[in-house]
């Protein structure tokens, strides 16, 4: 697989006013799929990282390095921009540092930083505490300084919306792109109506995600495009996805004691083959292999 540096196809995509579509990948597997599918970019979303690792939910669970290898492992298997959670850094300054450099390195195209303290929740969930924003700004630029020349995009995320309201989310928004990052992300919308205030009040390059059980599924790419966001995010679309077909087959696996009936909703073996890569392998053994 030829490798293309990710962080600088996505700087371009910006640049060019491309709009970025990022369904999340729970797993590589996944990944492969999004790219297979014909998008863009690829979400490497910290929700859909844990339930597949952990089985648990998004409640900050997830080390730095397992993150990490999760985002890796899809920048090697993908060439398309992979945009990765990076939760709030794991810990201090330093750590931010680390956390920024790692990234990098891995060849992800961007991270987003949230402005949560631990224990960190998911956006949608109920319980969050966010520190506060001066601490935000603060750990924020030094992200920014930390990436130095690297096309890595740095996305400032802020759950402020399901805590303090519109207002004090959209002013934390323009705090973090005040403070250098690439992109502003609030994060936590479940309305057509919030989606519509941070297009209108929030300029520059955004990001919005939306999330399968709120109204804002009805909202087109091309609406969406036209409101002005950069990045779209769809984080969980393929694990709720996956998780109801699967459960569904083998429940009905469980009852009948048999998978004919759902083999029509089943990828066959062969097409599976092809999208995990058999050819380039078969390719390989056959130049490379044996006598």
């Amino acid at each position: 697989m030829q490798w293309t540096p990710q962080a600088e196809r996505m700087q371009q995509m910006l640049a060019r006013g491309d709009m970025l579509q990022a369904p999340g990948a729970p797993d590589v597997l996944t990944a492969r799929l999004v790219e297979h599918a014909g998008f863009n970019a690829i979400y490497m979303t910290g929700f859909g990282a844990t339930a597949s690792t952990l089985g648990a939910p998004d409640i900050g669970l997830m080390t730095q390095s397992e993150m990490l290898t999760q985002a890796r492992n899809m920048v090697r298997a993908t060439n398309i921009p992979v945009i990765a959670d990076a939760d709030a850094g794991y810990g201090g300054i330093s750590n931010i540092e680390r956390t920024v450099h790692e990234y990098a390195v891995s060849g992800v195209a961007a991270i987003h930083l949230e402005d949560q303290v631990a224990p960190k929740r998911c956006g949608q969930m109920a319980g969050i505490r966010l520190m506060g924003v001066n601490e935000s700004v603060k750990r924020l630029r030094a992200a920014v300084q930390c990436k130095g020349t690297h096309a890595l995009q740095i996305i400032g995320r802020t759950d402020a919306l399901g805590v303090e309201g519109m207002d004090a989310a959209i002013d934390r928004a323009k705090a973090y792109q005040d403070a250098g990052v690439d992109l502003a992300f609030v994060d936590g919308v479940k309305t057509i109506a919030q989606v519509e205030q941070i297009a209108t009040r929030l300029s520059g390059h955004k990001v919005i995600s939306i999330v399968e059980g709120n109204e804002t599924t009805a909202l087109s790419a091309d609406t969406l495009r036209d409101m002005g966001f950069s990045v779209v995010l769809y984080a969980v679309s393929t694990l709720f996805a996956a998780a109801r077909t699967s459960l569904d087959v083998l429940q009905n696996l469980k009852r009948t004691g048999s998978t004919q009936a759902d083999a029509r909703r089943m990828m066959p073996y062969t097409e599976f083959v092809q999208i995990v890569g058999i050819d380039a392998y078969q390719q390989l053994d056959e130049r490379f292999g044996g006598d």
